[in-house]
């Protein structure tokens, strides 16, 4: 396999694309290429204005993504191999990125694929799909987002026993925890996210690109601090087109042309 292709991309319409982790016989595990193409998709994205959704998913029906590539770890590259420096970990966990994220996840999210999940903003999961940190069980730290973004994500204790564990959680917890958005059938989970990409397409990208911007930084700031992004949102939004073109269009009841400018 070619380096360029571990990790493919291609639209789905106009304003969604989808990137998939393409390295299936290794269970879609990260190495140093997959980590540098990731990264550079990640950019082509966010600097791609007609896209407002992204889907990331995984080749193959084992794994969404099993974490870093042990074996090449093993061989002695640095942990940082698999690591970009604008990116982190795969080129994506510490990325800054405007647009919605979505993972598409079946069968296994563990150690690095479960922080690649964690650094979506949504996720759609098979019934069959796995997420765990197992990393204390081979000495390692889930250091990529993984101690600190799975315990904003679930209950205290259940995030706690699971990094202390190891020991993963099935899908349905998953959904009852809040974990994940929506469990449907294995053969759907692709179809499935593009229906909710498909969702948030429908709606004002300017508006949502701002109102997610905020509600990101809800676990690190003060209600003061929030109160002020959320003015400089406003003050953002009611100089674009799409501000106006939302009440027109209810008034003159019609499904309204979002600009995004």
């Amino acid at each position: 396999m070619n380096p360029e292709d571990v990790v493919q991309f291609h639209r789905a319409g106009v304003h969604i694309a989808v990137l998939t982790l393409n390295r299936p016989q290794a269970r879609n595990a990260v190495n140093a290429a997959l980590a540098r193409a990731l990264e550079q998709h990640v950019q082509a994205v966010e600097a791609d204005a007609e896209i407002r959704v992204a889907i990331l998913t995984g080749a193959g029906g084992q794994a969404f993504c099993a974490g870093a590539d042990l074996k090449e770890l093993a061989g002695g590259s640095a942990p940082s191999a698999r690591s970009t420096p604008d990116g982190g970990f795969a080129g994506f966990v510490n990325a800054r990125r405007r647009k919605l994220w979505i993972a598409a996840v079946h069968g296994a999210a563990v150690a690095g694929g479960l922080e690649l999940m964690l650094a979506c903003d949504l996720v759609v999961a098979s019934e069959h799909a796995i997420f765990g940190l197992p990393e204390v069980q081979r000495g390692l730290i889930a250091a990529a987002g993984g101690i600190y973004r799975l315990p904003r994500s679930l209950p205290r204790a259940i995030a706690l026993e699971m990094i202390a564990t190891g020991d993963p959680i099935d899908a349905h917890r998953a959904l009852a925890l809040g974990l994940v958005n929506r469990v449907v059938a294995p053969g759907e989970v692709l179809h499935s996210a593009l229906q909710l990409a498909g969702r948030v397409c429908a709606n004002a990208p300017f508006a949502v690109a701002e109102s997610l911007a905020v509600a990101r930084q809800v676990p690190d700031l003060d209600e003061a601090a929030l109160q002020a992004l959320a003015r400089d949102a406003i003050a953002r939004l009611v100089k674009t087109d799409d501000y106006l073109e939302g009440p027109r269009a209810f008034a003159e009841r019609r499904a309204p042309r979002w600009t995004g400018h």
